[in-house]
């Protein structure tokens, strides 16, 4: 049997980073008339009162690429790239650079499962944008304070709320981003894939800038014919293959393994999942596998076993329910 262990975070070294600049927002805060936005006007007081300084993290040490690569076989093509980076700067001062990243491959298969695990392992806190489910650009860029019930954007909220300056951000499903004719769900990320502009990228709420240079960008994507060529010159772009048989077994322990050490009921189970349950769950797409295993774990308790066995995991559900052509 091989054998697995699930990623956890990686002990990091953290320098700090400025993400604004305190005086520009003494100035915009003394220039606020008394009838502005009520919203922004706590938006400032709460940036004066915490400060523009953010931890900006990368591992201490060389991570354990190759056991990542065990656990997540398809896509050793991107975390070989990030690999060769946290080479360049992990004994300097350098701060960790990734060039944002596209995984191109079909639902389900691990994409926003490898973004989660990038940020533990680049000891960072990641943050998760569904543009199928979004029709405007402030989403991420923020919305006037002049509008009603207006906010600020995802990269705002990410770097300003947030504890890093280099938090992992993933855009789900970036070729499904629709929009109207006022607004392009994309228009920020011309500027914010860009070092140089990113470095000084202004929320449309808060209106000072802010630094976004060091965000991790990760996008995932089913086709790429639909996302705007200027974005695709961004990015490094990928093809993540389905996992072989081999492959979506090891993926299948670690999902066992990963649902198993986050409960408490799960210290009655053994480590390892039979080899049944594992070729059963070996036959499913990653997104279905995760369903599948918690359902099995359930379904031996109600049996009265401490072990899951074939007969535990169960076709998905939603995979069954969905009609033919979707």
């Amino acid at each position: 049997m091989t054998t697995t262990a699930v990623v956890r975070q990686e002990l990091a070294v953290a320098a700090f980073k400025k993400v604004y600049d305190i005086g520009a927002i003494e100035a915009a805060l003394g220039e606020l008339g008394d009838n502005a936005n009520d919203a922004l006007r706590a938006t400032y007081e709460k940036m004066l009162r915490i400060g523009g300084l953010r931890f900006c993290v990368k591992p201490n040490r060389m991570p354990a690429f190759d056991q990542i690569g065990e656990e997540l076989p398809n896509f050793l093509e991107p975390l070989e790239d990030v690999r060769r980076q946290v080479a360049l700067c992990s004994e300097t001062d350098d701060r960790l650079e990734l060039t944002p990243m596209l995984l191109l491959g079909e639902p389900g298969i691990g994409k926003t499962h490898f973004a989660k695990h990038l940020a533990r392992l680049l000891g960072t806190t990641s943050h998760y944008v569904a543009m199928s489910s979004l029709t405007a650009g402030w989403i991420l860029s923020g919305a006037s304070s002049q509008w009603k019930n207006a906010k600020p954007g995802k990269v705002f909220e990410a770097l300003v709320n947030g504890s890093y300056a280099n938090p992992v951000i993933v855009i789900d499903e970036i070729d499904k981003a629709s929009g109207d004719t006022n607004y392009d769900p994309l228009g920020a990320l011309y500027a914010l894939l860009e070092h140089e502009t990113a470095s000084s990228f202004t929320d449309e709420f808060a209106e000072v800038p802010i630094d976004a240079a060091s965000v991790v960008w990760i996008a995932t994507a089913n086709d790429a014919r639909s996302i705007p060529e200027p974005i695709l010159n961004r990015m490094n772009v990928y093809e993540i293959p389905a996992p072989d048989i081999e492959g979506a077994r090891r993926i299948a322990q670690t999902i066992y393994t990963e649902i198993r050490d986050s409960h408490a009921w799960g210290a009655r189970f053994p480590e390892w999942l039979g080899e049944d349950p594992l070729d059963k769950l070996a036959a499913m797409k990653p997104r279905e596998m995760r369903r599948a295993t918690l359902h099995a774990f359930g379904n031996a308790r109600l049996a009265g076993r401490d072990a899951v066995i074939a007969e535990d995991v169960e076709i998905d559900r939603l995979a069954k329910r969905r009609p033919i052509g979707f």
